[in-house]
């Protein structure tokens, strides 16, 4: 028996005037960004459980007798929102000059995250500029974190809370935390000690959902100096079978540095160490360019694919032909497409007449 599909209950609001309608459970914050409000905020990632700390994407709602935070307030029927009052412009614009006026800096490289000219596109759209609130500073950077990966550059901390909060909801690592309140509050692994020795896996998702940069890519950042305009591919991380979407970073014709893609269907903005910084092989000195075989003085030698791809042959065809069609054992790449799985089992069944063919991917 087929359970019946209830239909999900509908109803409407006045958004800056306008009546929208909003399904069941949406935040105004949801229905805001749908019907295409530029509400700012610098603590809200998609992915991620609403925090309501910046108080940027404030809203005013009629009966409500102060602005609340659209991203943790539910839409209800017949609310009437404002999202863009004088009162709430100049509460913004105050805001972001605390943050800009702690920060040591507030213009940092697009290499250091996917987020991390959040601040400073915030900055430019209020023009907004630190220095009317100057005075002392939150945030250490942890200058002793030697990992070759991740910069820990807390003198930029806004204590957003989204690098500990996407450790925690989707990576279920719990590797990073807060310590401390007010002007001592420092995002820290447990003890205060460095990643390599916490349980930290290095997927880099704390970096590429920090809004400032104060967590920053270290691998893409090496090339900060390196001239040319920083532009991204979309395709698809080789490294397993799962097709996790990724944009690579290039400056001219070097590639630079990998980020995920937010809007991935496989992985929706995740990804594991691999597919986020070994990249390196692309370019490396040591990569072979031609196809290599082995001579009669016992060294390998560059030819052409043809002459290789029959040595190939030949080398198949003596093992079958000296020790049976069961010395053949195939094992397909996960990082290939369908087609050349395809191809590959063909090979090994109607080639060979043997079912010794697996992929790598099933382990």
């Amino acid at each position: 028996m087929i359970a019946e599909v209830k239909p999900t209950a509908t109803a409407t609001l006045t958004l800056d005037g306008v009546e929208v309608s909003f399904t069941e459970g949406e935040t105004i914050y949801e229905v805001a960004e749908r019907a295409g409000r530029e509400v700012p905020t610098l603590c809200y990632d998609a992915r991620l459980e609403a925090f309501g700390g910046c108080r940027l994407c404030v809203v005013e709602v009629d009966g409500m007798r102060a602005p609340v935070a659209s991203c943790t307030t539910p839409a209800t029927a017949g609310m009437v929102v404002k999202t863009t009052t004088d009162a709430i412009e100049k509460h913004r614009r105050t805001l972001l000059e605390l943050v800009a006026s702690e920060n040591r800096e507030n213009e940092v490289d697009e290499l250091r995250g996917h987020a991390s000219q959040e601040l400073k596109s915030l900055l430019d759209r209020y023009e907004v500029r630190g220095g009317r609130f100057a005075g002392r500073q939150s945030g250490t950077s942890n200058s002793t974190d030697d990992n070759p990966f991740i910069l820990r550059d807390y003198d930029l901390c806004i204590s957003c809370y989204r690098c500990v909060r996407v450790c925690a909801e989707q990576e279920g690592d719990h590797a990073i935390t807060m310590m401390n309140r007010g002007f001592e509050k420092q995002i820290t692994t447990e003890f205060n000690g460095i990643l390599k020795d916490s349980a930290c896996t290095f997927c880099g998702q704390c970096v590429q959902t920090c809004p400032t940069g104060a967590l920053g890519d270290r691998k893409a950042m090496r090339a900060e100096s390196l001239p040319g305009e920083v532009e991204k591919t979309r395709t698809v991380c080789p490294y397993c079978g799962v097709g996790c979407s990724v944009d690579l970073l290039t400056k001219e014709d070097r590639l630079v540095g990998v980020q995920p893609a937010m809007d991935g269907p496989a992985n929706e903005g995740a990804l594991c160490i691999k597919g986020q910084f070994a990249f390196d092989f692309v370019q490396h000195e040591d990569r072979l360019k031609m196809p290599l075989v082995r001579d009669e003085d016992g060294e390998l030698h560059e030819t052409d694919w043809e002459t290789a791809l029959d040595r190939a042959a030949d080398g198949f065809k003596k093992a079958a032909g000296e020790h049976g069609r069961h010395a053949v054992y195939g094992v397909a790449s996960g990082r290939a497409p369908h087609e050349a799985a395809y191809t590959m089992q063909k090979f090994i069944r109607a080639g060979f007449g043997t079912h010794q063919i697996d992929n790598c991917s099933r382990a």
